[in-house]
């Protein structure tokens, strides 16, 4: 598949001069919260990240599996993977990358404080085989190793250990450590400067050992959260590239003669709800959960007007979904995404007959600077769910604080956007609606969701080598969580990066903004 790419006339000329240093100014809607690889398995984290670090397998610009840190691999058993590791590299202080960084990369990644532990839930072990080589050990028969662990990103042991930062950062618990602010991996940028919330500048690194597409040498990275200042940096010039060109504002930008560059996501916004507790945290309803009820559950969803949301908050920049998972992802089971129907005096009934005929309180958890348009989005299903007597507290915050926030739970009702990195059907099922367990199941299972035969499903599909069989185990599954109205998805959003004349970029459906790939021409 073929993606689209930022560009304008100019630069069709020159480029600027090799003896100038070239820079790109980014803004985007939030800031990366943390330079720990590990500590966030975020889009914005995951995307920044990667251009400092690497994994043994990563992505091209048409989302083909590609060597990084490993120059290839072979499945050499049901159950183990050889990585050939790549020679002649090094870390950012120049330390050699070995071996010995992988198998700790991988145990790191796993460790009770990591938010990548889903990523290597299905590894048993990792061993080194010589110094050019490991072998990754799954649990069970697993076919897509390769592309599940193109998150996780490899880091220097040496380097961790001299800095007390062997174990990841728990953003649970607020707790940091040296690979917060600093950073040193093997990609083609390093870092030279961290102001968190205000300011990050990345500078080529010289001693990258493959060919850059782009002519990049600094990257200066600023989070800008109001829509307008963004837009504004965006058309006066003070930026280059912009993450997300609100949607209000894309006529006016595009009339300004900047480039919007407009493209599907894999991302699916979706809300959910606490299904575990006996007794909601933030309601009025007390000695028990709505939301165990799925009269309940489905009344909220069929309270959802939307169409209304889609054309008057979203801007017709948005596919509207029935289903957790986005078409492009493999195993999408395309005759499951129909949503429940818009009707109010049905979701009515259903609360009525559910015990709860004038409604209840509840309070709702949103971020107001992750999802395009969140708060916005938020407010309006405020107001579409009180429309059947559910009058919601609406909790709108940063997500520096809404996401240790949800993910120890602390939540009855909340938004959510999830974007499979490894493209394929499983990654929400195990993520978002496998019950909550060991080894990151179901760790953005924030709700608790639970069913028996889902998890069943869940395992059978990720040791089933065959195709056709996998995507029947995957429609079972989806189809099961789809009756149990475990989420209410709403829908896919649309990517708009804005790009100044003479900046050229890659843009890949998983959001990741790789610099190695942007072209700045003169000015």
């Amino acid at each position: 598949m073929k993606f689209k790419t930022c560009a304008s006339a100019l630069l069709l000329t020159a480029f600027a001069s090799a003896t100038h240093a070239v820079a790109l100014r980014v803004a985007t809607a939030g800031d990366a919260l943390s330079m720990d690889p590990d500590s966030l398995n975020e889009t914005l984290q995951l995307s920044f990240t990667g251009n400092i670090y690497e994994g043994l397998v990563g992505r091209d610009k048409d989302m083909n599996l590609v060597p990084l840190l490993a120059t290839g691999w072979k499945q050499t058993s049901p159950t183990v993977w050889t990585f050939t590791l790549r020679k002649g590299v090094a870390f950012h202080d120049g330390t050699p990358f070995t071996a010995d960084d992988v198998v700790f990369s991988f145990a790191r990644a796993a460790a009770p404080s990591s938010d990548l532990k889903s990523e290597v839930a299905s590894v048993k072990a990792v061993r080194k085989v010589g110094d050019d080589a490991v072998e990754i050990e799954t649990i069970e028969p697993f076919p897509i190793l390769p592309s599940v662990i193109t998150n996780v990103y490899i880091m220097s042991r040496q380097w961790c250990v001299k800095n007390k930062a062997e174990v990841p950062v728990d953003r649970r618990k607020g707790i940091e450590n040296t690979a917060s602010f600093k950073a040193n991996g093997t990609g083609p940028f390093r870092l030279r400067e961290r102001q968190p919330g205000t300011r990050t500048v990345l500078d080529r690194y010289a001693g990258y050992y493959d060919k850059v597409d782009g002519n990049v040498d600094e990257v200066v990275f600023t989070p800008i959260a109001n829509d307008a200042t963004r837009t504004a940096a965006l058309l006066s010039g003070e930026v280059d590239l912009v993450d997300p060109v609100p949607l209000q504002d894309v006529d006016r930008v595009r009339g300004a003669g900047i480039d919007v560059l407009q493209g599907p996501e894999l991302r699916t916004i979706f809300v959910g709800m606490d299904e575990s507790r006996d007794e909601l945290q933030f309601s009025n309803v007390k000695g028990r959960n709505p939301f165990k009820d799925r009269r309940v559950r489905e009344a909220l969803y069929q309270a959802v007007d939307i169409d209304s949301i889609r054309s008057r908050v979203m801007h017709d920049a948005v596919v509207p979904t029935g289903l957790l998972i986005a078409p492009l992802v493999k195993g999408y089971p395309a005759d499951l995404n129909h949503r429940l129907p818009y009707n109010v005096e049905l979701a009515k009934k259903l609360l009525m007959e559910a015990g709860y005929p004038n409604g209840f309180q509840v309070g709702m958890n949103c971020p107001n600077d992750r999802y395009v348009n969140d708060a916005a989005v938020c407010q309006a299903l405020a107001a579409n769910f009180a429309r059947i007597g559910v009058k919601v507290d609406l909790m709108l915050e940063s997500k520096a604080s809404y996401f240790p926030k949800v993910m120890r739970r602390e939540t009855s009702l909340f938004l959510l956007g999830w974007t499979p990195g490894t493209v394929d059907a499983l990654d929400p099922l195990y993520a978002l609606v496998a019950t909550p367990g060991a080894k990151g199941q179901g760790q953005f299972n924030l709700g608790a969701y639970s069913n028996p035969a889902v998890d069943d499903l869940v395992g059978k599909i990720g040791s089933e080598m065959d195709r056709a069989r996998r995507d029947s185990l995957i429609h079972q599954a989806y189809k099961l969580e789809q009756d149990d109205v475990a989420h209410i998805p709403l829908y896919q959003q649309t990517l708009a990066w804005g790009c100044r004349h003479g900046v050229k970029a890659v843009q890949l459906p998983t959001n990741r903004m790789y610099f190695k790939w942007i072209k700045v021409s003169a000015q």
